[in-house]
């Protein structure tokens, strides 16, 4: 999915749930380039004013401390999951997004409890024989615009933009 297919999959969700029953739960770290797509969207949700958002640059929420931060989730709340991903050459710069949740660190195999009610998964970088390498040398460049697009994409579906 592209930039404009996002905005239509937040306004979907929009549809059944306010924005004050959503979390979002943005996973990922600011110690790997690639993997920075998670805390650096959250921290745009809060810029575009969502309330309820968890993983942040300031306090992200990555592999060590994913079922913490999950226990966090407001009781009853709706979790729209985002995580940065490796796929084909095609996929590059593109989003898979599903109504089901999301499988962190699949990448570079990781087995980390599912997440979500629905999910969102950036393809920063193509995969490859070296998933760690792969991220840690991801352009941040093309990372910050995709956070950026997510979270303004959830801004407009929303009805916060």
């Amino acid at each position: 999915m592209d930039d404009a297919g996002l905005v239509s999959f937040f306004m979907e969700i929009a549809a059944l749930h306010p924005a004050e029953e959503v979390t979002f739960l943005c996973i990922g770290t600011d110690r790997s380039t690639g993997d920075a797509l998670g805390p650096l969207t959250g921290s745009k949700l809060v810029e575009h004013g969502f309330r309820h958002v968890i993983g942040t640059l300031p306090s992200p929420c990555d592999a060590d401390n994913l079922v913490a931060r999950v226990a966090e989730i407001p009781s009853g709340h709706i979790v729209v999951a985002v995580d940065a991903c490796l796929g084909p050459p095609i996929a590059l710069g593109y989003y898979f997004v599903s109504s089901e949740p999301l499988l962190p660190a699949q990448s570079v195999g990781a087995n980390l409890p599912a997440v979500g009610h629905y999910s969102l998964a950036a393809v920063v970088d193509m995969n490859g024989p070296k998933p760690y390498r792969t991220l840690q040398t991801t352009p941040l460049h093309r990372v910050m615009v995709m956070a950026e697009h997510i979270a303004i994409a959830a801004a407009k579906g929303f009805g916060l933009q």
